[in-house]
């Protein structure tokens, strides 16, 4: 599975709501906030996992998240905007 993001991807996210298999969400994983894939609902929180394989830490290495540590869902990437250019003509 390729990468979902990419770095200064920017994100709309929602505080509190609650989260739904198969949608990214924003977690801290100690002293790391990250997003991960929310895979499944168990007893001791969610189930989390890592879109790049070769890169991260998630639910296989560290359990289960607990619904506390389940900071915020994402809604979608924001895209990023552009600068206009200048209205300026050059003469040749």
């Amino acid at each position: 599975m390729l990468p979902t993001l990419s770095d200064g991807d920017r994100l709309l996210v929602v505080h509190g709501a609650v989260p739904r298999a198969g949608r990214l969400v924003v977690v801290r994983l100690g002293d790391v906030v990250a997003v991960k894939r929310a895979v499944r609902r168990e007893p001791g929180g969610w189930w989390v996992e890592r879109d790049n394989p070769s890169e991260g830490v998630d639910s296989w290495s560290v359990g289960a998240v607990g619904d506390e540590q389940v900071l915020a869902t994402v809604l979608c990437r924001v895209w990023p905007v552009f600068r206009r250019m200048s209205r300026k003509t050059h003469s040749p």
